[in-house]
């Protein structure tokens, strides 16, 4: 397992399937907007239903200050698709089935399991900001706002 990655590290790149099963590339975002990404453990469960639902709250907030705001788990496309129409997600889910972009961040808690880690990237892709909390669902969204509102 690769170590976790830092402000000012360089993000890696992606390409991963959405929650209605479109390939996202990070290509498409580097250099126009800031990115907010955050790893999150599995749909449906309490703590990462508030983090959602937080992002969703603040999810114009974000796209007024030139932000892109994606969230990444294991969970497959029709899942992410059932728990975006539930909660009335407005942003980008990816599932990343093989972890292989969790495992590029080094987005893990202890004993190796999947933790709650939101990045900020600015466009020229450097990681400005990093939050790990496993249980203050709302604050991830909070902290991630006030970092882009730095950039």
């Amino acid at each position: 397992m690769k170590g976790k990655l830092q402000e000012g590290d360089t993000a890696p790149d992606f390409d991963l399937p959405d929650q209605d099963g479109k390939m996202v590339s990070s290509k498409d975002i580097r250099g126009k907007k800031a990115l907010v990404l955050y790893f999150y453990p599995a749909d449906f469960t309490k703590v990462c239903t508030l983090e959602a639902v937080a992002f969703r709250q603040m999810h114009e907030r974000f796209q007024a200050a030139g932000a892109e705001v994606i969230g990444v788990s294991s969970d497959d496309v029709r899942t992410h698709k059932e728990f975006a129409v539930d909660h009335e997600l407005t942003f980008i889910l990816l599932s990343d089935g093989k972890e292989e972009l969790r495992k590029a961040f080094g987005a893990y808690g202890l004993g190796g399991t999947p933790a709650r880690t939101t990045y900020v990237i600015d466009r020229d892709w450097k990681i400005r900001m990093v939050y790990n909390s496993p249980l203050r669902s709302k604050e991830h969204a909070e902290e991630a706002m006030k970092a882009v509102a730095a950039l």
